[in-house]
């Protein structure tokens, strides 16, 4: 099924709800490089004033990836809680935020109707949406994990580092891991349990990775001095 938005005198025209979809992300060097980014930022806000009008419905009919190939689209689709779904089959997305930023949407209500929404609807309504939407809507969502901590409880600032890099190169890892703790908890206390472990097995490159200026405007000697101020370094830097 073909789309189309207008702006002024110029209409833009997509071939189906996932070019819909692709044009209105925001700007990513990814989708440049596969040729499925919106080519300008007139066409990216067409591409998104044109997907708030889909009906939610629509992404049950229109499966962006076949159902008949795809194994995840056919779990997604035999799992779908039509009862859930109910309760906002008749929103289009752009309706669809609204509702959810409003106060009829709280945590009861999503947790009802979550089974009815599926990864597509989610991604689409996203893309409508500013970083402050998305917080307002993420703090209706209730979700507590534990393991060697808890995640999720209310009243709690969590942050979950994943330091990953494409060759598993340890100076890379232990870099990432590094700025993400000086970004992210720049101005509280935090835990260097990770950094003591990666201290024991890999010492060169712990090392080496603290040589890398991880910030434009903090320095690694920076992080030294907090390890050397600290009273338990093993534990806790403030």
């Amino acid at each position: 099924m073909a789309y189309e938005y207008s702006i002024g005198t110029h209409t833009y025209q997509f071939v189906d709800l996932k070019e819909v979809m692709a044009k209105a992300t925001p700007a990513r060097s990814g989708d440049y490089l596969a040729g499925v980014a919106a080519e300008t930022y007139a066409e990216r806000m067409a591409a998104r004033m044109c997907l708030a009008q889909v009906p939610l419905k629509v992404f049950l009919q229109e499966l962006l990836i076949p159902y008949e190939s795809d194994e995840v689209t056919r779990l997604i689709i035999d799992t779908h809680d039509q009862q859930a779904f109910a309760e906002i089959s008749h929103l289009t997305v752009g309706d669809f935020r609204d509702w959810l930023l409003s106060d009829v949407a709280d945590s009861a209500t999503l947790k009802r109707v979550s089974t009815g929404i599926t990864p597509e609807m989610a991604a689409a309504v996203s893309k409508l949406m500013r970083n402050q939407d998305l917080i307002l809507v993420a703090k209706k969502c209730h979700v507590t994990t534990a393991f060697r901590n808890t995640i999720g409880l209310p009243g709690h600032l969590s942050v979950r580092l994943q330091p990953n890099h494409p060759t598993d190169d340890a100076r890379g890892i232990a870099a990432s891991m590094l700025r993400g703790l000086v970004v992210v908890f720049s101005d509280f206390t935090f835990c260097f349990a990770v950094i003591e472990n990666f201290e024991k097995k890999h010492p060169h490159q712990l090392a080496n990775a603290l040589s890398v200026t991880i910030y434009a405007h903090i320095f690694t000697h920076n992080i030294l001095d907090g390890f050397n101020n600290s009273a338990d370094v093993a534990h806790f830097v403030t």
